[in-house]
């Protein structure tokens, strides 16, 4: 399927100020940019940097004092690789690539060794693999509060696990913790999610399962199958859509998904392990 994804950023910079901005979407196999456009207003000039170990595309903006617009569109084809759950196993640790370890270790805000004893009383018992990660998202869906509100930037999962309470950051910060405490590699995914309401950038999750990422969002509030990812890493301080340093304003931000064609909406809330990594 294709979606039409779209940002609207405005800024008043105060001061002089420099931004790196991390919104638009990744390229690879199952998710391909057929087309796209990436403008501020008024017209200044940007820095994109690809990073080579995630593909995610920063740009930096040196920005004088000012009133600004960052704008991104794309339309995007998802082309997800499908799985039978029950036959995607864990890898063993002795066994992962090296370039997995990291999302292995507890990060700012995924502690994962401070929750290790409860991952492993309450999920230790299932199946691992595939069937173990979804569990990990039932418990979480099940027993933590959407809340808008209910945390800030500086929330961690051990936070949320405290509260019971969270966003779409939370629960995918939570769902790393408990896999990297269970020795499951984890990262953290920023995305364009259809059918969110109202619609925001979107936080979840990927597990490293039978050798490849598999995509995980313990909110269910948008198909799994219609999830653009823009960056991953360790957590979201690896990928937020706007840094800025400097004396910077931010509005009201405007962010769209929009399907573009058909399709079965009853084929879109998929319970099977779909993977959109990049091969």
């Amino acid at each position: 399927m294709r979606y039409s994804v779209g940002c609207s950023l405005p800024y008043t910079v105060v001061t002089p100020a420099t931004m790196i901005l991390n919104v638009e979407p990744l390229r690879g196999e199952q998710q391909r940019i057929i087309r796209e456009r990436f403008t501020v207003t008024p017209q200044i000039g940007s820095e994109p940097h690809r990073a080579g170990e995630t593909g995610n595309l920063y740009r930096r903006l040196v920005l004088p004092p000012g009133s600004y617009t960052v704008r991104y569109e794309g339309e995007v084809e998802m082309l997800p690789s499908v799985s039978d759950p029950q036959a995607v196993d864990e890898v063993p640790i002795s066994e992962l690539p090296l370039e997995v370890l990291p999302y292995l270790y507890p990060s700012r805000f995924c502690p994962s060794d401070m929750l290790g004893r409860f991952a492993w009383r309450q999920f230790g018992e299932i199946a691992p693999g595939h069937e173990r990660v979804a569990g990990i998202c039932n418990w979480i869906y099940e027993y933590v509060d959407y809340l808008g509100g209910s945390s800030n930037s500086s929330t961690s999962a051990h936070d949320t696990f405290t509260q019971r309470a969270g966003v779409c950051r939370d629960f995918a910060h939570l769902g790393i913790s408990f896999c990297r405490a269970l020795g499951i590699p984890a990262r953290f995914v920023s995305a364009y999610g259809w059918k969110l309401e109202p619609q925001d950038f979107h936080a979840v999750f990927e597990a490293y399962l039978g050798g490849r990422w598999y995509l995980f969002d313990a909110t269910r509030l948008c198909p799994i199958d219609a999830i653009v990812r823009i960056g991953v890493g360790r957590d979201a301080a690896d990928t937020s859509f706007s840094t800025f340093y400097g004396q910077v304003d931010g509005g009201f931000k405007d962010v769209w998904v929009n399907q573009v064609g058909g399709r079965d909406d009853d084929a879109a809330w998929t319970t099977e392990a779909v993977s959109v990594a990049r091969e």
